[in-house]
């Protein structure tokens, strides 16, 4: 094993050992970790693109860099022993390489010791429909979506199909069988391994992104001829989610669109990441379940009336609103009053609610 190696070893044992979720290579500057959603320098020398290029290149293949010197970018995952598995992304900045990297935990948690809502083990319950978690990049989003796999992992028996690019966690079977595919090694495309995995038997279906009108329509398919699929989108509210996957659309494919939406659409979660007082961080998510009203609205072209309706219509259904959510969490001293401020969807509507703290 090269010394180079060795290094890029050490850099992400520092990404461990500081409990950081990235890692950041950029020429021209110092090694830098995210922790609790806040960059910090290492204590190294500033780097330079060709150091940079050579750790990178230490553990890829030949094929890998062939890939990414055509077409300048690089997305993969890496097992590395001893040290842990990382989400990898090499891209270009002034000509010189650079990269990210973001630990993926081998232990992949369960709904409990996420703390996440309970409404999260009736909804994987479900036998077909489409189950959304947005958020922006760095939200959690992979590591909500692998705790409630491995909900049905370790309660039922399913065939589970994960299409990700690169795969992230790794489940091992307990009650259920997972057949991960790696989009560029595994299959070429999400609409194409989408298509096929119908004819594979699959129970439960993951989309690592619904990232085109080819994937979301197959996702939709899937959804209404009995499969319980489960995808991502990068919007920040339940609300918008809705608004994004229709606008796809052309103008007179979008009626069949919202139909399909309402009868096939569990939930949407939108989330993200805030620092918890004290270290750490919480993610707070807004909940969107399609009661009968939400689906009428679907169906009709009335997404702008969902959010009064998500405040009205909670009852027994699980649904939240973000600000609930952030007023719940400034109240426990979860949060800080102005990190909530800072991410919040609708301000005003915070602040006011916010007064009284």
């Amino acid at each position: 094993m090269s010394t180079i190696t060795l290094d890029i070893r050490k850099l992400l044992k520092n990404v461990i050992a500081y409990k950081a979720s990235d890692l950041h290579l950029v020429s021209r500057s110092e090694p830098q970790i995210r922790i609790d959603g806040r960059l910090v320098p290492l204590n190294l020398p500033k780097l330079d693109g060709e150091t940079i290029e050579e750790l990178c290149y230490s553990i890829i293949t030949e094929k890998q860099k062939k890939e990414f010197e055509e077409n300048k970018e690089l997305d993969f995952a890496i097992q590395i022993p001893e040290v842990g598995r990382f989400r990898a992304n090499y891209y270009r900045t002034m000509g010189d390489v650079a990269a990210a990297f973001r630990i993926i935990p081998t232990h992949i948690p369960t709904i409990d010791e996420l703390k996440a809502p309970q409404i999260y083990k009736k909804l994987i319950k479900r036998e077909k429909g489409l189950i959304l978690v947005t958020g922006p990049t760095g939200s959690g989003k992979s590591t909500t979506l692998a705790a409630m796999l491995n909900e049905i992992n370790l309660t039922e028996r399913k065939h589970i199909i994960t299409i990700e690019d690169p795969i992230e966690f790794v489940h091992e079977n307990h009650n259920s069988l997972f057949s991960h595919r790696n989009v560029g090694s595994d299959t070429d495309s999400f609409a194409r391994a989408l298509k096929y995995a119908l004819r594979e038997d699959p129970d439960v279906i993951l989309i690592g992104e619904m990232r085109d009108k080819e994937t979301i329509s197959a996702a939709l398919t899937a959804a209404e001829t009995g499969h319980l699929v489960f995808g991502t989108l990068h919007t920040n509210s339940a609300a918008q989610t809705i608004n994004r996957i229709i606008d796809v659309f052309n103008g007179d494919e979008q009626p069949q669109v919202r139909a399909q939406l309402s009868t096939s659409l569990i939930a949407v979660i939108s989330q993200m990441l805030l620092p918890k007082i004290g270290g750490g961080r919480v993610a707070v998510p807004e909940i969107l379940i399609t009661t009968p009203a939400i689906a009428n609205l679907i169906r009709e072209d009335k997404a702008h009336q969902i959010y009064s309706q998500m405040q009205l219509g909670q009852g027994e259904s699980g649904m939240q609103t973000q600000t609930q959510v952030l007023v719940k969490f400034v109240k426990a001293n979860i949060i800080s009053k102005s990190d909530a401020l800072r991410v919040s969807t609708r301000p005003e509507e915070l602040l006011k609610a916010l007064q009284n703290i």
